[in-house]
This record gives structure tokens, C-alpha cells and sequence, in this order.
């Protein structure tokens, strides 16, 4: 996965670069920023950050490690957060972004962030998660590269998935995950058949705090009988590219925006046996914006089914009905819950 959040501690990443969460004066502090002048050679670490003297929020510069796993450390600076009126989220974006350029400058293939400005900076976790994501994932839809970026989370403690998504998302996993493990178990197989040929009641889902929780599935668009007959003996890549070719979309648009890595989705195109795991399956559904009719019959053509009994099939599910397909924030709200992100082998 091009994007993937975990939990780690940073100077222990074994990448090009890990990113410090510096002052501008770029002298050693506290949080992230004291933890990596500890483990590397301070001495010689401060140095280096005294040749440069100085750098502005939003910017980034470059140092050698010494001493870190990684071999460079890219030292940005981020917003002190006052009220979110003073341009915070422009300047967090652009420590991201810069970071980014300056890691591709030098050719760099690999990179970890902490969560920048949210320690003694003040930046409302939530906010400074949602920020990253999107800072992070919109660099990588634009930019032509295969670099992995990893956004490291000390502890849980440093999640924040905003309560507002996180109790939508568990009301919807209470009620299914419930029904599902106090109601006799049908045959599988014509659960799935039947939920094939359902058709929910329309309504436009709301995520609002009084009404997390979607109650229908959006309409989807009616396949005609003639379509299902001719596509019945599809296999799963055949399906893929067919549905690729109907939305007029590249290979770079789909798998960027299923977060997956270019080479894998190399291998899915060329060759026709290839198994791909389940999360790649749902990845590749989030990416084309398929309706939970279209996801069910893409997972069957690659051997798999949702099940009410899958937490995390049921996180996938909450985003399909409410019509979200942003892969990154399912891949964080997958993260909240301790479930395996989506792209993931």
C-alpha cells in the first residue's frame, strides 16, 4: 500500500527517511522531535541542523541520520494550533506535501511521518489525522511515483478518529454484527444470492451526529437481465477490466485510488489467473465506486463474500451504503477498530 498507517516507534522505521516534527530553530526538543535527536548522534545531528540555521512552518529540510535506521531525517515544522482561523490546516498540509518533494527530490523511496503538530503544538488529533490522510493521499494521486509513505503512531493514545465517524460506524457494526451472531446461521450461499437480488429502499445517507448510522442503501443502477446472462461466465479480472472500461478510467486512477501498489495492480492486469486477496478485492470496489450489489459480485468472481460476522466487512459495508469512497478514510477508521487496512495482502 502506498499509504499505510501503523504503530511503531519512528526510529525504528526501517525506511529512506523518517520525518522530525521540528521547531524552526531546528534545535533538539521534546516529543518525536527529542526521541530521534536520542537515538541518532546528537551531537553531530544538531550540527547539521545548525548549518541551516533556520526553517519556516510549513517547510521542510534534509540531514543525514546519524545513527537512525534510516539513513535521512527530513525536519519540517508545523502550525501551533490557535483556534483554526490562522491558516493551520494550509500550513500542516504543506508540511506534508513538502516533505514529500523533498524525499522525491532525493530520490528517496520510502518515508515516515509522525503526526505532526499534535503534541505540545496543540493540533486537535482528529483534525491533524484527517489532515495527514489527506494531505499524504492527495500528493500520491498526483504525483507519478511508487514512493511508500507510512504515517507512524506511537500508541493508541495518538489515534483519534473523531467520535462523530467512530459511533456512527460502531452503532452499524452493533446492529449487524449482533443480529448476525444471535439469529440461526441460513445457507450461506443463498444469503448471498438473496442479497444479490434485494433491492433496499432509496434514501440519501446521512452521517450526520443525530444520524450516524445509514438506513438504506443508496438505488443502485439496474442491470438488465440480458447484461446478467452475457456476464455470467465472467472471471474476476475479466469483470475488473470491463468495469474499468465502462467508467472511462486509466490504470493509474483505479489503483491509486484503491491504495494499492503499482506493481500489484500490474500483475492483476496481465494475468488472467491471478488470485488476488480479499482486501485488494474490496480496495479495487472502493476505487471504482461500486454499489454493494457490484462489490458482492466482484468478491464471488474472486472466491470471497462480505459476512455479517467480519468486523471489518462491516466497516467496508458502513462506507458502500453511504456512498463514501475515499479508501483512506475506510483504511483509518479500519485502523480505529483493529482491523486490517485495505490494499493489504
Amino acid at each position: 500500500m502506498p499509504l499505510e498507517l501503523i504503530r511503531n516507534d519512528i526510529t525504528l522505521m526501517d525506511v529512506d527517511a523518517v520525518v522530525n516534527a521540528a521547531n524552526s530553530r531546528l534545535q533538539q526538543g521534546g516529543g518525536v522531535c527529542g526521541a530521534i535527536f536520542s537515538r541518532a548522534d546528537s551531537r553531530k545531528l544538531q550540527k547539521a541542523c545548525d548549518d541551516i540555521g533556520f526553517c519556516p512552518p510549513g517547510q521542510a529540510v534534509l540531514t543525514e541520520s546519524y545513527g537512525l535506521r534510516a539513513p535521512y531525517i527530513i525536519h519540517t515544522v508545523g502550525p501551533v494550533y490557535q483556534d483554526g482561523l490562522h491558516g493551520e490546516e494550509n500550513l500542516l498540509r504543506s508540511c506534508y506535501s513538502r516533505s514529500l518533494d523533498l524525499a522525491r527530490s532525493h530520490s528517496l523511496s520510502s518515508v515516515a511521518f509522525p503526526l505532526i503538530s499534535s503534541g505540545i503544538y496543540g493540533y486537535p488529533r482528529a483534525q491533524a489525522l484527517s489532515t495527514a490522510v489527506s494531505a499524504i493521499g492527495e500528493w500520491l494521486m498526483e504525483t507519478d511515483t511508487d514512493m511508500q509513505v507510512y504515517l507512524v503512531l506511537f500508541d493508541r493514545n495518538s489515534f483519534d478518529l473523531g467520535s462523530a465517524l467512530y459511533a456512527g460506524v460502531q452503532a452499524f457494526i452493533d446492529e449487524n454484527y449482533v443480529s448476525a451472531h444471535f439469529s440461526p446461521r441460513r445457507n450461506a450461499a443463498l444469503e448471498i444470492e438473496e442479497q444479490i437480488a434485494y433491492t433496499a429502499p432509496c434514501s440519501e445517507p446521512d452521517f450526520s451526529s443525530e444520524a450516524p448510522m445509514p438506513a438504506a442503501a443508496p438505488c443502485p443502477k439496474p442491470r438488465r437481465l440480458e447484461d446478467l446472462l452475457a456476464q455470467a461466465g465472467e472471471s474476476f479480472s475479466e469483470m475488473l477490466l470491463r468495469l474499468i472500461d465502462e467508467r472511462g478510467l486509466t490504470d493509474p486512477e483505479v489503483y491509486k485510488r484503491a491504495n494499492l501498489d503499482r506493481k500489484l495492480f500490474s500483475k492483476i492486469r496481465s494475468n488472467p489467473a491471478y488470485q488476488p486477496g480479499k482486501n485488494t478485492v474490496l480496495a479495487l470496489s472502493i476505487s471504482l465506486r461500486l454499489n454493494l450489489d457490484q462489490t458482492t459480485d466482484l468478491l464471488r468472481r474472486a472466491g470471497y463474500a462480505l459476512s455479517p460476522s467480519s468486523r471489518s466487512d462491516l466497516i467496508v459495508e458502513y462506507f458502500i451504503l453511504g456512498q463514501n469512497y475515499d479508501i483512506h478514510t475506510v483504511n483509518e477508521t479500519l485502523f480505529a477498530f483493529g482491523e486490517k487496512a485495505l490494499g493489504a495482502q
